[in-house]
This record gives structure tokens, sequence and C-alpha cells, in this order.
């Protein structure tokens, strides 16, 4: 038997980066801190934070760039997946990520703020002559 099962609470280091891909797929990838918190044999309080990137796809990658955002706290659950890639430069990289499957928001939407909207077109295609239209995810939508 194998399990391959990451689950997170922290904060949100930057705002979801969102894009489609070429058959289509919607993809958003963000950052969540988290800390962990002890005290030493001197009784010193010590402090260790872990950068994690979570990259989640389709509907919850709509609702991720539409509702979440720098500093919200966010509970991500997912597996770990490692890509890897042969850089500009000729060397071989990798990167550890959460492929997220949930997510809940733990907090809520700071004042004065309002919800993003999801845009449906990907950034190379021609803007049409009318402004396209921009569906907005209702929370009564959000699957979980």
């Amino acid at each position: 038997m194998n399990l391959n099962r990451a689950q997170l609470i922290g904060n949100l280091t930057r705002d979801p980066e969102t894009r489609t891909t070429p058959n289509g797929q919607t993809v958003s990838s963000f950052g969540v801190a988290t800390s962990s918190q002890w005290k030493d044999a001197s009784g010193q309080k010590q402090e260790r934070v872990e950068f994690h990137n979570i990259v989640a796809w389709g509907k919850l990658a709509e609702i991720c760039q539409q509702f979440l955002g720098k500093g919200r706290k966010v509970f991500v659950e997912g597996r770990l997946q490692t890509r890897e890639w042969q850089g500009n430069d000729g060397t071989k990289k990798s990167r550890t990520e959460i492929v997220a499957e949930n997510m809940i928001m733990l907090d809520k939407a700071p004042q004065g703020s309002a919800p993003r909207m999801v845009s449906e077109m990907p950034a190379t295609t021609p803007a049409p002559a009318a402004p396209p239209v921009e569906e907005e995810i209702k929370v009564e939508d959000i699957p979980f």
C-alpha cells in the first residue's frame, strides 16, 4: 500500500498566478508558508518557517485565483509531485510541489477587497472588439 498525501495550514506568500495551458486547462500556482515554534535546551524560543509551492488545476485553480491573495490563511490538501526539466544553461533542475486537491479558506477577505474575476481567455488570445464576459464564481458553486 502507498500513500502520497500532504496537508498544510499556512499563509499565502504571494497572490496566485493563473494561466491557461495550450489545451485549455486552467492552472494556478502560489506559495504557502508554514511555521513551527519550540524552545531550545536553554529555554530560548525558536521558530522555523517552511515555504511550499502549490499548484491547483481546473475549477479549483479558478477558485484560488478569485478568492485567495497574499497573506490569506488557507488549508491545502493534495499530493507531492516533483517536476524535472533542463534549464537554459543545460543543468538539470527539479521542483517539488503540492498538487492541490482540496482547499479551504480559513479567514475572511480583508475589508474593502473585492473578489477577483476569473477570465476564461488565455493571455495569448487577441482582445475582441467588445470586452470579454467574465464569469464570477459564486460561493454556492464551491464544491467543498
